[in-house]
């Protein structure tokens, strides 16, 4: 009985704080496999997202590769930190830190899946201007909080793309020029013939 107490409580707890269990996440049908790009060649939100594709059933392909795979394009990461309280002194003592991604996905054949765009996440830290050791560390920690979400976040968009177009919500991949039907030519009329002059 205590045991199920226990669970009870830590679903709800785990509920409450907007966890989730994470589903699969849904790939078309097609996709072969998945290489994640980066413009930062040490990125870690690439690594997590790298991790998050693969325990969730999707292939990686090696950056290296030159194999046709769909692309994961992280376009651009941008950190900032805004003041939002001040001590007497006008000394700065509280900021909201801010991660935001510009991301893209493609089809193997180039087209895209999930057109470029931008996810924004922020959460706000105490930075005493007599600690900076301790305002340090809480950001990093912080910061490392930011990229596991914004990891999950982008996740949950593809997922959703993908979705919608399975069901019809959205219009599916469009018909490249050699997979539309060829009309047969018409022929315009033949012109009247025109009498030459003394003839």
């Amino acid at each position: 009985m205590t045991r199920f107490l226990l669970a009870l409580v830590l679903t709800a707890s785990l509920a409450g704080c907007g966890f989730h269990l994470r589903n699969k996440l849904m790939l078309p049908a097609d996709t072969a496999a998945v290489k994640v790009v980066s413009t930062a060649p040490y990125s870690e939100l690439a690594k997590l997202l790298r991790r998050g594709l693969q325990s969730s059933g999707a292939q990686i392909a090696e950056s290296d590769d030159t194999a046709k795979a769909a692309q994961l394009q992280v376009l651009s990461e941008r950190w900032g930190d805004l003041p939002i309280a001040i001590d007497a002194q006008g000394r700065a003592q509280e900021y909201s830190l801010r991660y935001a991604v510009i991301f893209k996905f493609l089809r193997e054949d180039g087209s895209e899946l999930v057109p470029q765009q931008v996810i924004e996440l922020s959460r706000d830290y105490v930075s005493p201007p007599t600690d900076a050791t301790g305002t340090t560390t809480e950001r990093e920690i912080l910061a490392d909080e930011l990229r596991r979400e914004m990891s999950a976040s982008i996740m949950r968009r593809i997922d959703s793309v993908v979705r919608a177009e399975m069901e019809g919500r959205i219009p599916a991949k469009p018909a490249t020029p050699d997979s539309l039907p060829v009309e047969p030519a018409v022929q315009p009329p033949a012109a009247p013939a025109t009498p030459i002059p003394g003839h």
